[in-house]
């Protein structure tokens, strides 16, 4: 089953109640969850590329590139930005980052490194700032800090399951 492509992906974010602890959980585990996936992988096999897209050891880093986007964006949220600074939706940064040349204990711990401040942030945030917005810029639609990790963990997970079917897909052609 081949999944909807992320720039295809449609968000609801209607949540009248704080699932903000949910979400929290979700981005503290998106570290192991990675670890997990590729513990048992041969390096070579981490910088696989399949139809031209990105490697496993690659989604790892491009996590890794967009979380100070996420830290910006909340600050954009808590600064009461109108709108939510922009991305480079040609992902521009992890075509030229050159992750698969790093051991995949390097990307694992950048990652969980710069998520761990991400995380740092967001326990210092109060109800009210989980429930103030500022406009996306692509989505065009207020998000609000809670929106915006969902997204976050949603895209954590798109990531993860991608990892997954390259992991499943290396498997059956070796």
């Amino acid at each position: 089953m081949e999944p909807v492509k992320w720039f295809e992906r449609k968000f609801d974010f209607d949540y009248k109640e704080n699932i903000f602890p949910e979400i929290l959980d979700r981005l503290q585990d998106t570290p192991s969850r990675l670890t997990g996936l590729t513990q048992s992988i041969p390096d070579a096999l981490l910088q696989v590329r399949l139809q031209g897209k990105w490697s496993i050891k690659e989604n790892i880093g491009h996590l890794t590139d967009l979380e100070p986007l996420w830290q910006l964006r909340l600050n954009d949220i808590i600064s009461g930005a109108s709108e939510l600074s922009p991305t480079d939706l040609a992902n521009t940064k992890t075509d030229q980052a050159n992750h698969n040349s790093k051991s995949v204990i390097e990307l694992l711990r950048e990652f969980s490194l710069i998520r761990n401040q991400t995380l740092s942030m967001l326990e210092k945030t109060d109800e009210e700032i989980i429930f103030k917005s500022s406009l996306h810029p692509r989505l065009k639609t207020p998000m609000r800090t809670m929106d915006l990790f969902l997204f976050v963990a949603e895209h954590d997970d798109h990531h993860l399951t991608t990892i997954s079917s390259i992991a499943q897909q290396l498997q059956t052609t070796v």
